[in-house]
């Protein structure tokens, strides 16, 4: 087993999803984003166990990942959030991955497909663009795509979906555009319904718009980044309680390495690449065995601290791809060589920063910091 790893702890994503649960309106189904293989923390961990915790939906980006998912067993309907090109639509129907769709030319390619695959009720979401500019029918043009799928033999309207832009958002301005997407979406649904079409389940809502605006939660929410155990940008925890909102996270993943080296240095000798640092005074550097081929991306350097036993230490240079340095001072009786080094995790854990704490030092999200950790990078699933 490889020194560098990612510890996923099972207990924490039940919490989270349990967590949620407690924030939904009666009948709110909860489709669980496992896509990009669970946001880093392992997509059919992640999916098993949401399937156990009574997720109706998984939603995932490509039909690989459905592929995947059914192939080790997982039975909840899968719900594709990203289109898909017509070579993968056998594969697609033959799983029973439901796709989102907005236009004439993919309804007309899918039924051709499900008619050949002798599938007769292939379940589909219409996708409406309410101000996200992404994909999906204009609210207009609902009720005639509705329509025209009814019209199929081979094909069901089994949902209406839409995606806001801001509403990780708390400003005014943002809340009131997440406001006139509902609205818009709200108009897309009677379009349809007065055609005399079932619109099926509507959801529009994911981590934020799901927890901090339960009027939008409709048939179903989408959670992805709070599954994992982080707040969704500006609806932190403490913007929650403030509006009486009760939603306790964990972080599922811990990013972890070990000290495989510990070499003395003197003043005037230079680290890594570039030879941005240099030694000012007699100090050791450990060297870590982990790199941006993993995930820890060159520019967290310099910048970045990792913990060894309790304590933290500065990283020093340039991250190369599979290694890196930390100053960790002369003759340090509280680091040794092969000693366990925490990179981000659960705090409760041993971590002193989790990945939201990393992401903000280089001005990015939680969501990049995880996805980031590559697949060379062991799971261990406790």
């Amino acid at each position: 087993m490889r020194a560098t790893k990612a510890i996923i702890y099972s207990d924490n994503l039940k919490n989270n999803i349990a967590e949620i649960k407690k924030n939904l309106k009666k009948g709110v189904k909860l489709c669980c984003a496992v896509k990009a293989d669970g946001y880093g923390n392992g997509g059919i961990n992640a999916a098993k166990i949401a399937e156990e915790m009574g997720a109706e939906y998984l939603a995932i980006a490509t039909v690989d990942e459905g592929l995947e998912l059914r192939e080790n067993g997982i039975k909840a309907k899968l719900l594709l959030l990203s289109p898909c090109i017509p070579q993968e639509f056998e594969e697609l129907i033959k799983n029973k991955i439901t796709p989102l769709i907005f236009d004439k030319e993919v309804i007309d390619l899918l039924e051709e497909e499900a008619e050949k695959c002798g599938v007769k009720n292939e379940e589909v979401f219409l996708a409406v663009d309410t101000g996200m500019g992404r994909i999906g029918c204009l609210a207009q043009e609902s009720a005639e795509l509705a329509k025209y799928i009814s019209d199929k033999k081979h094909l069901t309207l089994s949902g209406m979906i839409t995606h806001f832009a801001v509403s990780d958002s708390v400003t005014e301005d943002n809340i009131s555009y997440t406001k006139k997407q509902a609205e818009l979406f709200k108009l897309a649904v009677e379009n349809v319904k007065n055609e005399g079409i079932n619109p099926g389940i509507i959801t529009a809502s994911a981590s934020a718009a799901g927890i901090a605006m339960p009027e939008l939660q409709f048939d179903m929410i989408r959670p992805g980044i709070i599954l994992y155990g982080y707040y969704a940008d500006e609806v932190t925890e403490d913007y929650l309680l403030s509006k009486g909102i009760h939603l306790s996270l964990k972080p599922v993943m811990q990013f972890e390495t070990t000290v495989s080296a510990i070499r003395p240095f003197t003043p005037g000798r230079s680290v890594s690449y570039g030879r941005t640092w240099e030694c000012s005074k007699e100090t050791d550097i450990a060297v870590l065995p982990v790199g941006y081929a993993d995930g820890l991306l060159r520019r967290n350097s310099p910048g970045l601290k990792v913990s060894i036993n309790g304590k933290e230490y500065p990283l020093v240079g340039r991250i190369c791809m599979d290694q890196c340095m930390v100053d960790i001072g002369k003759n340090n009786p509280n680091v040794h060589r092969w000693d366990k080094v925490i990179i981000f995790g659960p705090k409760d854990k041993g971590a002193l920063y989790d990945a939201d704490d990393i992401a903000k030092m280089t001005g990015t999200i939680s969501y990049e910091v995880m996805t980031s950790i590559s697949k060379r990078v062991e799971r261990i699933y406790r």
